[in-house]
């Protein structure tokens, strides 16, 4: 398999899975999550991704500081709807790593580990997002804002070349290589595309 060098040196987010435990899946229910597990789960690695995935990322470190991650033990908000933009995309990200859902969810066993009901929408939030722990209540506002890395002024006509099937291989390869060139860039840039501010 394929893919760019930058996916391996995106940090992984560690997790430990009550439910995984349980059930048997993995020891102590402790694994984790790499960029390119949501790359494989969207299809695709673009800006958008590379956003869910840091968001994700920066406010589990946050809400966590020091303490491992609970996953199923975080309820997310979004203040877009579902079907708007591309909130379902970054939705689905989201809920890949800490295991939020809407109605759609697991529903637990006797009770416990459900996981429906932890992502909402069209709430009334300022943010990209908001992470709350549900055992402590600590919630955390992401902004997520990749404008200040800007893509090359060469994919613009590339892409027109692509749509209307005038690219040849070469300018195929090239509009791609581009492309993932400022994902990596957005990687490198946390800081400046994230904030986190702690409520």
């Amino acid at each position: 398999m394929s893919y760019p060098k930058f996916y391996d040196e995106v940090q992984s987010i560690k997790v430990k899975d009550p439910l995984s435990a349980v059930l048997g899946a993995f020891s102590g229910g402790e694994y984790e999550f790499n960029y390119i597990d949501a790359v494989k789960s969207a299809g695709h690695s673009c800006p958008t991704v590379a956003g869910a995935y840091l968001i994700t990322a920066e406010a589990l470190k946050t809400l966590y500081s020091g303490e491992t991650v609970i996953r199923g033990n975080i309820k997310v908000e979004f203040k877009e709807d579902l079907e708007d933009g591309v909130a379902g995309v970054i939705s689905n990200v989201v809920s890949q790593i800490t295991g939020a859902t809407d109605k759609s969810g697991f529903k637990g066993l006797a009770g416990k580990f459900a996981r429906h009901s932890l992502m909402d929408f069209k709430s009334n939030i300022s943010s990209s997002a908001r992470f709350t722990r549900i055992d402590n209540g600590k919630s955390v506002d992401v902004f997520y804002d990749p404008s200040s890395v800007m893509p090359s002024p060469d994919m613009q006509p590339l892409m027109q070349k692509m749509m209307s099937g005038n690219a040849n291989p070469l300018e195929i390869k090239e509009f791609g290589e581009l492309w993932q060139d400022r994902v990596a860039r957005i990687f490198k840039n946390t800081n400046n595309v994230i904030k986190i501010v702690e409520l």
